[in-house]
């Protein structure tokens, strides 16, 4: 089980990466071979069905995020802890978009598969 105060740390490393808009720190929390799920994914990369598949996948996915909404900022409200992962509940302050991430991390304590779920 994820202990509550590595999924509190690494969920401030994470948004504060979000916020910095600098995908090399995003992309530190992340697998080489990380999947993504997304809605988002679906609407702006129809080819991918939804789901993103290794990390310069995602970085491009991500760059497109970023370039379309320069002014993101996540405010987190809520961190939920499972046995392998974390939920993070936050909004995006530049859409007011709420949102979930359901996070699954190796060993390492990086995401090697995300699901993103949005209001």
């Amino acid at each position: 089980m994820i202990e509550q105060h590595a999924a509190f740390a690494f969920t401030e490393h994470w948004v504060s990466a979000w916020n910095s808009h600098d995908l090399d720190k995003i992309l530190s929390h992340y697998t080489d071979d990380i999947i993504m799920e997304s809605p988002l994914a679906l609407k702006r990369m129809p080819e991918t069905g939804g789901i993103v598949r290794g990390k310069e996948a995602v970085r491009a996915y991500w760059k497109m995020g970023l370039e379309l909404i320069p002014d993101l900022f996540f405010e987190v409200h809520e961190v939920f802890i499972g046995i392998r992962g974390i939920t993070i509940y936050y909004i995006n302050h530049a859409t007011g978009r709420k949102t979930t991430e359901v996070l699954y991390l190796n060993e390492e304590g990086k995401v090697y598969k995300g699901f993103a779920y949005y209001n």
